[in-house]
């Protein structure tokens, strides 16, 4: 099975609405939770009490798509309002991350790493020390995971930022944003993922749920093709719709009964029925 590293701020470990989005189920995805893989569910991510929607589950739903039958693992290590300061090498957040990853790595090849960060950076003139600290710790992260030239996909901050709500306190986005596609434009095996276009919850910071499924299919698209995405993708719309009506699998729907008898929404014998159908293929 391949692995994917999550790490970054609120905007990898995901913001979005749950409601705005139909969930994805796919028993070809897994998370590492408590030190064991299961099927992902959203939120993948559990940093706060309001994690939902990020970019990590349409990506692994795309890789999937070019991989049948195939496995993918994410190891979720985002943590909202962390700032590159927070992600200092020897700091908790990436020892934490690289723990996981190297736990991850028993069972799993790790084969690349998303990273979305900056919002925390975007103001008091930060920007000044960011490309250097940024540096150091992709450096970092390739030694201490013996993975020298494993692919690092870098998010582009929105471009809603400084506007409105929250927002505003990020005034200086374009100049991280600046450093981060310089980066990934100069670094070897880093690549750069636009934002045009994706949108923000109330807040003005987080992105949107919808945005987020767009933001993962140009983070896979980065990934899968070795180059950076600067335009939105043509695909985006249609994607998510013909996701949203994907037919789950027998696995998938018994998962999908099983979550909603755990949350009190069935009854047992409703619950049992409704498996029971699913195993008749009914």
């Amino acid at each position: 099975m391949k692995s994917i590293l999550l790490i970054g701020q609120s905007n990898m470990a995901g913001r979005g609405f749950m409601d705005d989005v139909s969930p994805i189920y796919n028993e070809h995805i897994n998370m590492l939770r408590n030190g064991r893989w299961q099927m992902m569910a959203e939120p993948i991510h559990f940093d706060r009490h309001v994690s939902g929607i990020g970019p990590a589950a349409s990506f692994a739903q795309a890789w999937t798509e070019d991989h049948s039958g195939e496995g993918i693992g994410l190891i979720p290590c985002a943590e909202g309002g962390s700032s590159i300061d927070d992600w200092a090498i020897d700091g908790v957040l990436t020892r934490h991350a690289i723990s996981e990853a190297k736990y991850a790595m028993e069972t799993s090849e790790l084969a690349g790493i998303l990273w979305h960060q900056g919002e925390s950076d975007s103001y008091g003139e930060r920007y000044k020390t960011y490309e250097a600290k940024l540096l150091s710790l992709f450096e970092h992260l390739r030694e201490e995971l013996n993975a020298p030239d494993i692919p690092i996909i870098i998010g582009e901050l929105g471009h809603y930022l400084g506007q409105s709500g929250f927002g505003k306190s990020a005034a200086e986005y374009k100049q991280i944003n600046e450093i981060l596609s310089k980066v990934a434009h100069s670094e070897k095996n880093c690549f750069f993922v636009t934002s045009k276009g994706l949108t923000a919850n109330p807040d003005g910071i987080h992105t949107d749920a919808v945005s987020q499924r767009k933001f993962g299919l140009r983070y896979y698209d980065a990934f899968s093709k070795q180059k950076h995405v600067l335009e939105t993708l043509d695909i985006e719309d249609g994607w998510i719709e013909k996701a949203a009506k994907r037919e789950l699998t027998k696995n998938e729907r018994i998962f999908v009964e099983s979550t909603k008898f755990a949350l009190g929404e069935m009854s047992f014998e409703e619950f049992s029925s409704a498996v029971s159908n699913i195993n008749d293929g009914k």
